[in-house]
C-alpha cells in the first residue's frame, strides 16, 4: 500500500487553530521581531486581545465621560451593568463589605464578556478565552485577589488556619480534612475558573462551526433531501448564536461570582 497516499489523507482533528487560519494565512500580522531571548509579533489571537480591551475601555469611556445625572442610553446600559455586578456578584456573595470588591469583579466581569462577544461577530468567531492561556491569567487574577483578602482580614497564618482547619471536625479526621482543603482553596479554584470558562468558550466555536459548515454543505451537496433540509440546519444554527451570546454572558457572570464566593469565605469570620 502506498504509505504516502496514506499520510496524505490521514485525519487530522480539528483544534481551535482552525479558527485563525484565514487571518494568520492571509498574513494579516506584524513581526515576528527577535529582541535577544524573545520573539514578539502581532497573530490573530493577540489581536483579539487589543479588540477585547479597546471595546472595554472605549465603552467605558463613552459611558462615563460626561456622566449626567439624567443618563443617556450608554450612561445608562454601563449603571445598570454595575448595579448587576454589585446586586448579583458583591452583594449577595460577600455582603455590605463586598462594595470594597466591586472595582474588581466588574473588571473580572466586563473584561470576560468583551473577550467571548467575539466569537458570534461576524468576520471574527472567536474569542481570546477559546485559548487557555488567557483564562488562565484572569483565573490568577481571581486567586491572588481572594487570597490577599483573606491574608488581610485575619493575617498570613490565621488565614491559612481559617481556610485549613474545620471547626468542629475530630482529631482523626484533620489530616485528612486539611490535605482536602489545602488541594480544594489553593489548587483546584483556579484551575476550575479557568478550565471551565476555556471549555465552554471552546466548545461553542465549534458547535457554532458543525451547523453552519454543516448548512452550507448540505445546501451544496447536490441532494435533494439534504438540500431540502439546509434551511432548517441554518434556522437551527442562527438560533445557536442566540444561545452563545447567553452563554458568553453567562460565563463572565460565574466567573465573577465564584470569585465574589471566594473573597467572602476568606474573610468570613467563621465557616
Amino acid at each position: 500500500m502506498n504509505h504516502a497516499l496514506l499520510a496524505s489523507t490521514e485525519f487530522v482533528p480539528p483544534t481551535t487553530k482552525d479558527f485563525s487560519k484565514w487571518f494568520e494565512e492571509g498574513n494579516w500580522w506584524l513581526g515576528p521581531w527577535q529582541v535577544g531571548p524573545f520573539e514578539f509579533g502581532l497573530n490573530f489571537i493577540y489581536f483579539l486581545v487589543l479588540m477585547a480591551l479597546a471595546t472595554y475601555l472605549l465603552f467605558f469611556f463613552f459611558a462615563f465621560r460626561k456622566p449626567k445625572v439624567v443618563p443617556g442610553k450608554l450612561q445608562l446600559v454601563a449603571e445598570m451593568g454595575m448595579d448587576f455586578v454589585k446586586e448579583n456578584t458583591a452583594m449577595s456573595m460577600i455582603g455590605p463589605r463586598g462594595v470594597a470588591y466591586l472595582g474588581l469583579l466588574s473588571a473580572l466581569f466586563f473584561w470576560i464578556l468583551a473577550g467571548n462577544i467575539y466569537e458570534i461577530i461576524p468576520g471574527v468567531n472567536f474569542s481570546m478565552n477559546s485559548r487557555l492561556a488567557f483564562p488562565t491569567v484572569v483565573a490568577l487574577v481571581a486567586y491572588f485577589a481572594y487570597h490577599a483578602a483573606g491574608i488581610r482580614q485575619h493575617g498570613f497564618f490565621g488565614y491559612l488556619k481559617h481556610s485549613l482547619i474545620l471547626p468542629g471536625v475530630p482529631p482523626l479526621l484533620l489530616p485528612l480534612m486539611f490535605l482536602i482543603e489545602f488541594i480544594t482553596v489553593f489548587i483546584t479554584r483556579p484551575l476550575t475558573l479557568a478550565v471551565r470558562l476555556f471549555a465552554n468558550m471552546v466548545a461553542g466555536h465549534f458547535l457554532l462551526s458543525v451547523f453552519f459548515l454543516g448548512t452550507v454543505g448540505m445546501l451544496f451537496s447536490g441532494k435533494v433531501l439534504l438540500m431540502a433540509f439546509s434551511p432548517f440546519a441554518g434556522a437551527l444554527a442562527i438560533a445557536l448564536v442566540g444561545f452563545e451570546l447567553f452563554v458568553a454572558g453567562l460565563q463572565a457572570f460565574i466567573f465573577a461570582v465564584l470569585t465574589a464566593s471566594y473573597i467572602g469565605q476568606s474573610i468570613a469570620e467563621d465557616h
